[in-house]
């Protein structure tokens, strides 16, 4: 009876995970671009490897952390434009 070999984590589907909670934390835009890209590697490499390599959900939750990041800084740039942009609508209408 053989004992089948344990299947590898993807390191991509890791640096996907990390660099998702990084870009909460320590490298805000950065961390989140790098989130995206390693995810989308990862779940590929896992895809591709026909069973052998195993870390979908690590990539996964990387993905998601980096996309709700990005869509947080897409909504807050929005929010900066219109506001700033109100404020100077209304002074120009008291002028």
């Amino acid at each position: 009876m053989s004992i089948p070999a344990p299947r590898q984590t993807s390191s991509y589907a890791v640096i996907s995970l990390v660099a998702g909670i990084l870009g909460w934390t320590l490298l805000p835009f950065l961390g989140s671009i790098c989130a995206i890209i390693f995810g989308h590697m990862g779940r590929g490499e896992i895809r591709r490897s026909d069973g052998q390599m195993e870390g979908d959900g690590l990539a996964i939750a990387g993905l998601i952390l980096g996309w709700l990041s990005v869509a947080m800084w897409v909504i807050g740039i929005l929010l900066f434009i219109v506001f700033f942009g109100g404020l100077a609508w209304i002074a120009a209408l008291n002028s």
